[in-house]
């Protein structure tokens, strides 16, 4: 008879692991050696029993102290052996919480029906502000000729035989005992005998479920919004699922937004840069003035505080930043090439200090 191995080495865990890290090893290795999901290999209901074994001594504080002071012998050579009562979530638990609830000692499971999600496109303006839309959204729907049990009005739905109303059926795999949802019923635990003529005994009806959904201000594209309850409803009745909506804003011919702020670039003359000037800059209230210092540079950022998009958590507006930006004419009239050239020699007889700071570096170095 060949030696047992070691109950660490078979669950891959060291002697100082945790309860909670033997736990996470056995679940992993009990998902992989499931005989139910290894079916032709020979040696998965051999492996998944060392499993059980190993994590049947490990998981109990007691037997674990005893295996690490005695080994495989326990104390007196008792042994360690079959799969006797332990502390804590049992192997079958911890298989049922893995396989939904399938195997033995689970009951019915309360049915849900699907979400559903739903693209909606806004204006940058609608996700600023807020605004309220009007959508359709196809799904299914518990039948209201029948409500939902799928049986013609005025019968009801009879108790399962292959299943003895319980929704699940009981199968043996190998030593392991296994429950199965019911094929015949798919787990309700009753079939339905003279069916519904309006939903041909399903308990469901396609239907385009009109709603309207409020869109708070400060959205951005991704943003979900969840209604409850207005999923699609199960076959047989039970808890609807929820309605899921994606936003994707559109793109304002002005402003880039980031976060909670705004950007906007305003093209500005030569002479309004030099001279200082006050022009009208777009804003989300309208057009306002703006103040151009004299000797602004191009790319100067100017800040308006509190002229941005309400932040969705906080409620608090942030800034619009104005970049200025000096457009170069391409085209030029006579007179004001005229102009432009009395400038140009104005301008070399008194350079700026940035230009003269410049020019005498480039002197230095080159001579």
């Amino acid at each position: 008879m060949a030696a047992k191995r070691d109950y660490y080495e078979v669950l891959g865990v060291s002697r100082n692991s945790s309860p909670d890290e033997i736990k996470k090893a056995f679940r992993q290795l009990a998902l992989q050696y499931h005989p139910d999901r290894n079916a032709a290999d020979a040696t998965a209901e051999e492996r998944f029993k060392e499993l059980n074994e190993a994590y049947s001594v490990l998981s109990d504080p007691e037997k674990r102290s005893q295996y690490d002071r005695f080994g495989h012998g326990g104390p007196a050579g008792q042994g360690f052996g079959g799969f006797g009562d332990f502390s804590g979530m049992g192997v079958e638990d911890i298989i049922n919480d893995f396989f939904g609830g399938i195997f033995g000692g689970a009951g019915q499971r309360t049915r849900r029906g699907a979400d559903l999600r739903y693209n909606l496109t806004v204006t940058f303006e609608e996700a600023v502000f807020g605004a309220e839309k009007e959508i359709v959204v196809p799904r299914t729907a518990g039948c209201r000729e029948c409500g939902g049990t799928g049986a013609r009005k005025g019968t009801q739905p009879e108790k399962c035989g292959a299943c003895n109303g319980r929704g699940q059926v009981t199968m043996q795999q190998g030593f392991f005992s296994i429950r199965r949802t019911c094929g015949r019923c798919g787990g309700s635990g009753q079939v339905v005998k003279d069916p519904c003529g309006a939903c041909a005994g399903s308990g469901q009806v396609l239907e385009n479920r009109p709603l309207k959904v409020k869109v708070p201000p400060g959205v951005e594209t991704g943003t979900r919004l969840k209604l409850r309850g207005e999923g699609e409803a199960p076959p047989g009745g039970g808890s609807t699922g929820d309605l899921y909506v994606v936003l994707t804003v559109q793109e304002h011919p002005f402003f880039v937004r980031e976060g909670a702020d705004l950007y906007c670039e305003v093209p500005i003359t030569f002479p309004q840069a030099a001279m200082g000037a006050t022009i009208e800059v777009p804003t989300l209230s309208g057009k306002k003035n703006l103040s151009i210092p004299a000797g602004t540079a191009s790319g100067h950022d100017f800040v308006m505080r509190g002229e941005g998009v309400a932040a969705l958590s906080s409620g608090r507006r942030g800034n619009l930043v104005i970049r200025v930006l000096i457009e170069v004419p391409r085209k030029l009239s006579k007179r004001q090439k005229e102009l432009l050239s009395e400038y140009q020699k104005l301008s070399e007889a008194s350079p700026g200090p940035i230009s003269s700071s410049f020019f005498e570096k480039v002197k230095e170095i080159f001579g």
